[in-house]
């Protein structure tokens, strides 16, 4: 049968295409795909070799990792789980962004921001907080922000402690976006859809060969839509990604492309816990609720606690990357990459905060949380990798620079009521002005559509943060013969961070700088044993450093470098061992993996008895992943896994009366159990249905056992129907949250959660031409 793919939508011949592009929940292991020159005209980024196979016109290297040259052998070979989501797994499951795409994953979740740390995309892997460890196309990308997937051709999830591979923090992992890039195919496609919820959006993607070597490509993005469930709040998005490429199919080429995203939201309030502390009032006002366990109170899905004409969120990211190749032959090559990049945040919005027991007596306070951020980076990496033998060992090597300099500066609002700063504690109380004022409102029927009738200015008296980096880095996987491999690297990171205050109160309002510089070594050793060709087994070894102000306080920090204590301290390290196996099945259509690994951190900071910060902490996490990637049969497609979390604060400190008080507590953001599948199948010539599964365990937002804060686990349920119409047009409809599950996304360690949206629909148009 002839293979059509359609926006990802794709017939049978072109099915072990997407089994290849998927392949890797914890590791999954079929050859990776590499940009290689092929019958369609892809851009080359490394030749194929001898042992390529060719299947649907898309070749498949089986010696070349499909991104970074820092990846020495094929995913299959690879001793590190790896999850890779490919475009057209985000384009069968309906995702719309960095966050939807991720929920395929299972092992991920999400913290919640709050006003001192940012809103945006907060993952955790094996535990560790990785909002500092995303990366565009091999480059950290610091910037606190929600991502979108309109310009992205695949997400890797690289899981592990991963120092050399990345740099500062890794403790859990990374995750690494890889963008669309010109090749020499004339190409139009684009999709079009409406839902519920007043969801509208529409992606174009056109690719044009201008002359011999040399193409542009032109991504577009308009999006618009509500929260199924949460009435009141939106979201509005568009973007641009051009890029043109030079060289294509020969030894020297050249990418330059630019990426732009801004967003005008009105941001979801959240639901406040059932335990808050309590403080009797003194005004008469009738006592309503008694104390809970710590999960979310009980209110309709749809209440919403923000105030629309006080509240806003305003992201803009702008990103500009020039990337040279050049092949030496057959089996070295040369990249480098530059780039400049900008983010800012602008936001007020309401956090129902319970911290005064005012839902007790039916109140909620609107607390406004505020950011003004503007962050800035620029980078320079280049690699020289390649292929080459030694006695009759081989060893595919990849050795690198990298210098970085990342800025950010921190601002907020100051919101006022009658001259009164709105976080003041009377109006926080619920005192009776508040409650005329409308800051504080009813915790069963507050009404999003009050006045806000005080005053916002801009604060005017930000922070500074600053980190320059330059590193060296070096990776070798070392064939010693058909079954037996040794993987091997080391990076070494000169780090200098720097952190300004916001101007003192009080004359002479002098600002205080806090600098720390560090040498980080971190380094990876895997022995990997192939009984066969198609199966792996191997145990590895890696670590990881977290400096102070490794997110130059984009993030919420375990490690601020915002006082000379914390100056003084030097870095966590971190440890990852890891045994597993990978093993393509069924002539390789089918990939089934498994791990079980230790996550260690043996020099934690704590607060001691004394309430001095100390490096005296340990934390550690135990667990195992299983995943399956491929087809089971020619019309049956899978991709999923389960991933078991034992994760404990083995020593947690705490001063005066709270010292051990968390000793043998879980991690927050951690649960034990989380499961994800997603599954299609071919029930007729032109039509395919899917479904999705995920489940999560009660995961912990504050472990302090005598105030818990969590959210309940969930199961979620979706589908999908796909009809290709023609050659070159599909028809999709996906239902999200099929039987209408209320749950949780993300616990906040003390007042809040997120509520998850409720069932919806989207029926989207595909063409490709």
């Amino acid at each position: 049968m002839k293979s059509t793919v359609n926006n990802g939508v794709r017939s049978r011949r072109g099915r072990v295409l997407s089994v290849a592009a998927v392949a890797g929940v914890a590791g999954l292991g079929l050859p990776a795909l590499v940009h290689a020159e092929t019958d369609d005209g892809a851009i080359a980024t490394a030749p194929a070799d001898d042992q390529s196979s060719e299947v649907s016109g898309v070749q498949i290297d089986a010696r070349k990792s499909n991104t970074s040259p820092k990846q020495t052998a094929p995913l299959r070979d690879t001793p590190k789980s790896i999850t890779v989501i490919s475009q057209d797994l985000i384009q069968s499951t309906g995702s719309t962004s960095l966050v939807d795409a991720l929920r395929t994953v299972p092992g991920i979740t999400f913290g919640a921001g709050e006003g001192g740390n940012p809103v945006g995309d907060r993952p955790f892997l094996r535990g560790y907080d990785a909002q500092s460890s995303t990366f565009v196309d091999g480059l950290r990308d610091i910037g606190a922000q929600s991502r979108e997937v309109f310009n992205t051709e695949s997400v890797e999830v690289i899981k592990g402690a991963s120092g050399s591979y990345a740099g500062r923090g890794g403790a859990g992992g990374g995750i690494y976006i890889n963008n669309k890039t010109p090749n020499r195919t004339n190409a139009i496609s684009g999709q079009v859809g409406v839902g519920t919820a007043d969801y509208k959006r529409a992606t174009f993607d056109v690719n044009h060969v201008v002359a011999d070597g040399v193409a542009v490509r032109l991504n577009l993005m308009v999006h618009d839509a509500g929260v199924a469930g949460r009435d009141e709040v939106n979201q509005s998005r568009w973007g641009v990604a051009p890029s043109i490429a030079f060289g294509l199919g020969s030894p020297t080429r050249a990418t330059v492309s630019y990426y732009h995203l801004e967003s005008d939201d009105l941001p979801d309030s959240g639901i406040p816990y059932s335990n808050p502390n309590f403080v009797a009032r003194t005004d008469g006002r009738v006592r309503v609720l008694q104390a809970g366990d710590g999960s979310p109170i009980k209110v309709d899905r749809s209440t919403y606690y923000g105030m629309k004409n006080r509240d806003f969120r305003k992201e803009r990211v702008d990103m500009a990357t020039v990337r040279l190749e050049h092949d030496f032959g057959h089996d070295l090559h040369l990249r480098n990459t530059t780039r400049y990049a900008e983010s800012a945040q602008d936001y007020i919005w309401t956090q129902p905060d319970d911290s005064k027991g005012n839902i007790y007596y039916g109140l909620i306070w609107r607390r406004p949380n505020s950011r003004v951020t503007e962050v800035s980076y620029l980078t320079n990496q280049t690699d020289f990798y390649g292929k080459f033998t030694t006695g009759g060992v081989v060893h595919n090597f990849a050795t690198g620079l990298e210098f970085s300099r990342e800025e950010g500066e921190n601002d907020s609002y100051v919101v006022t009521y009658n001259g009164v700063v709105s976080t003041n504690a009377a109006l926080a109380a619920c005192s009776s002005a508040a409650i005329t004022a409308l800051l504080c409102t009813s915790v069963n029927n507050p009404n999003p559509d009050d006045a806000f009738t005080g005053t916002i200015t801009r604060n005017a008296n930000p922070t500074n943060a600053r980190t320059v980096t330059k590193s060296v880095y070096a990776f070798d996987t070392i064939e010693l013969n058909p079954n037996w491999q040794v993987n091997l690297g080391v990076r070494y990171d000169d780090y200098d961070a720097r952190f300004t205050s916001a101007r003192a109160a009080a004359t002479p309002f002098a600002r205080s700088t806090f600098s720390r510089t560090d040498k980080l070594w971190n380094y990876q050793a895997a022995v990997v044993y192939k009984p066969v060709e198609a199966a792996a087994l191997y145990v590895s070894y890696a670590t990881a450093s977290t400096p102070s102000g490794s997110s130059i306080a984009q993030g919420s920090e375990s490690t601020p470098l915002s006082s000379d204590v914390n100056a003084a301290l030097s870095p966590e390290k971190n440890h990852t061992l890891e045994a597993g196996a990978k093993w393509d099945v069924f002539g390789g259509k089918l990939s089934l993996t498994g791990a079980a690994f230790e996550v260690k951190t043996t020099n934690a900071r704590i607060t001691q008895t004394d309430g001095t910060v100390a490096m005296a902490g340990e934390k550690r996490v135990r667990g195992f992943e299983v995943g399956a990637s491929g087809a089971i049969t020619d019309k049956w497609d899978v991709f999923g896994g389960y991933t078991y979390l034992d994760a404990i604060l083995v020593k947690n400190g705490g001063s005066g009366a709270a010292a051990g008080l968390t000793d043998g507590q879980p991690f927050p953001n951690t649960p034990k159990s989380s499961f994800s599948l997603w599954t299609t199948y071919d029930v007729l010539p032109r039509l395919t249905v899917g479904g999705g599964a995920n489940y999560m365990a009660k995961v912990m937002g504050s472990t302090n056992p005598a105030l818990p804060k969590f959210v309940p686990d969930y199961w979620r349920f979706d589908a999908s129907a796909t009809f290709v119409i023609n050659d070159r047009m599909t028809a999709q409809l996906n239902i999200q949250n099929l039987t209408d599950e209320v749950y949780f996304t993300q616990a906040y360690p003390t007042h809040y959660a997120t509520i998850a949206p409720g069932r919806s629909a989207v029926l989207s148009l595909n063409a490709r031409f």
